[in-house]
């Protein structure tokens, strides 16, 4: 016991992404558990909604950067313990940064920086280095719902290879929000899509500004009244144009207990720890489900080899383009196409080289591509390169 109490104590350096509801729950379990040296990263600043499940913020503190209170409050309700805060993007830091850490525990609510980190950790591995290999625990909730996860990078699943049990986020069409509203959410968008730019020309809409959040609340709920549509809410409004996923207390409390109970585990090798996945759902009593997510052998991240992609030759090559947004498992939003053959497909920025690679969109791809010539995709959304392997149908 005495030699477990002196690795946590004098070793042991844990980096937790993520302050917000289930970021707070874990940087406190840690604390009390032992952990002495923990590192927080998180770009957001503390909202006055926040204030009912985030326990480690109170109201003089909204404005502030989370990741610096949560570490101030923890030191200070925690004699010994050290957190490390870092106010910015966890893309701002290179694998330097990251390779000191023990462990990486994920609070995180947004799936792109849960790609990116996961994707980088599995870069970051070695074979010749055990030491290069950090395991990624990942937590999150939804509601009465939620999940913990660990992740060894290159040897179990990876974050990207889950992405297919996602939910696809929720999108309206144009054309419903533009002529026959049905729902409260349709006027919502309505204005922040069509309404705002219209008004306010080049301004940018602030989601976190309530100055903004209550301007499209009064248009949105006019535009209610004149479909007669009921429901158009503050809060509603702010969860449509933030697409804010539902928070509670005690569902970030038992996934942070989870998240905390791995990491002391690997840490001390008190116990096996978690093989791989366990879900947790709150809404019906109290149920979880433990199972092996097993490894998909078509994963850009870790499967290293290039996916089979099928076209037609007589299909435009915009087509192509849609096919990949479509493509659940892979989440793509802005893709660029090139080849080793052919140099840029078609790219979406920068403005010249998106002009210039336009024309190839309404070319065929019987004419553009060739069988068995292999396409690299890139998008911002993505974390890594992704490879293509052309088949004609």
């Amino acid at each position: 016991m005495c030699s477990v109490k002196s690795f946590l104590l004098d070793q042991s350096k844990v980096l937790v992404i993520g302050a917000g509801g289930l970021g707070c729950e874990i940087i406190t379990n840690l604390a009390l558990s032992g952990f002495r040296d923990i590192h927080v990263i998180d770009m957001d600043t503390i909202d006055v909604s926040n204030l009912n499940r985030q326990f480690l913020f109170r109201e003089k503190d909204v404005g502030q950067p989370k990741a610096t209170t949560a570490a101030e409050f923890v030191m200070k309700r925690v004699p010994g313990v050290k957190v490390t805060p870092y106010f910015g993007k966890i893309q701002d830091k290179d694998e330097d940064y990251y390779m000191q850490f023990n462990l990486v525990i994920c609070g995180l609510d947004s799936v792109d920086a849960r790609r990116w980190i996961s994707a980088t950790l599995v870069n970051m591995v070695d074979p010749e280095n055990p030491e290069s290999l950090k395991p990624l625990i990942d937590g999150g909730t939804e509601g009465f719902k939620g999940q913990a996860r660990v992740i060894l990078p290159t040897i179990t699943s990876c974050y990207e290879c889950s992405l297919d049990m996602l939910n696809k986020q929720t999108v309206y069409p144009i054309c419903t929000i533009a002529n026959t509203p049905r729902l409260p959410e349709h006027c919502i968008e309505w204005a922040s899509v069509l309404e705002w730019p219209r008004l306010m020309g080049d301004k940018k809409l602030d989601k976190d500004d309530p100055d903004h959040i209550s301007w499209l609340l009064e248009r949105a709920q006019t535009r209610a009244k004149e479909h007669n549509i009921e429901g158009v809410t503050y809060s509603l409004t702010q969860g449509v144009v933030k697409n804010i996923i539902p928070a509670i207390a005690s569902t970030n409390a038992i996934i942070a207990a989870a998240c905390t109970q791995e990491a002391f585990k690997i840490a001390t090798t008190c116990n096996p720890f978690l093989n791989n996945y366990m879900m947790y759902t709150g809404n019906e009593g109290v149920y979880t489900y433990t199972f092996e997510h097993e490894k998909r052998e078509e994963c850009p991240v870790c499967g290293g080899e290039s996916r089979e992609f099928v076209v037609g030759k007589d299909w435009k090559f915009e087509r192509v383009l849609e096919m990949l947004r479509e493509i659940q498992d892979l989440q793509i939003k802005r893709p660029s196409l090139s080849s080793a053959r052919s140099g840029p497909l078609y790219y979406q920025a920068p403005p010249q080289l998106e002009e210039s690679t336009r024309p190839n969109l309404e070319r065929l791809c019987g004419e553009l591509l060739e069988e068995e010539e292999e396409l690299t995709v890139t998008d911002a959304s993505l974390p890594f390169t992704l490879t293509l392997r052309i088949k004609f149908e």
